[in-house]
C-alpha cells in the first residue's frame, strides 16, 4: 500500500514541477511520476528531509529537486532535437 501512496504523491509532485516550469503539456502521466520520484530523490539527497512529509517524501525538498529535474531534462531534450 505504500508503494500506492508514493506513485500518486510522485504524480502530484511531478505534475507541479511540470506546471512550475510550464513543461507539463509535453509531459505524460508516466513521466509526471518518474520526476516526483527521481526529483523527490535528488531534492532529499541535496537538501535533506525537512519540512512537512507525504508517503515518506519531504514535500518542498522533493518539488525542488523535481523542478531542477524537469529543467535540466527538458533542457538536454532541446538540446538534443
Amino acid at each position: 500500500m505504500h508503494w500506492l501512496w508514493v506513485i500518486i504523491v510522485g504524480a502530484i509532485i511531478g505534475a507541479l514541477a511540470g506546471a512550475i516550469t510550464n513543461n507539463g503539456k509535453s509531459m505524460g502521466w508516466i513521466s509526471n511520476i518518474l520526476a516526483g520520484i527521481v526529483g523527490s530523490a535528488l531534492g532529499e539527497g541535496i537538501l535533506g528531509a525537512w519540512g512537512p512529509q507525504l508517503a515518506g517524501m519531504a514535500i518542498i525538498p522533493s518539488l525542488i529537486g523535481a523542478i531542477i529535474l524537469v529543467l535540466v531534462v527538458s533542457f538536454v531534450v532541446k538540446k538534443m532535437s
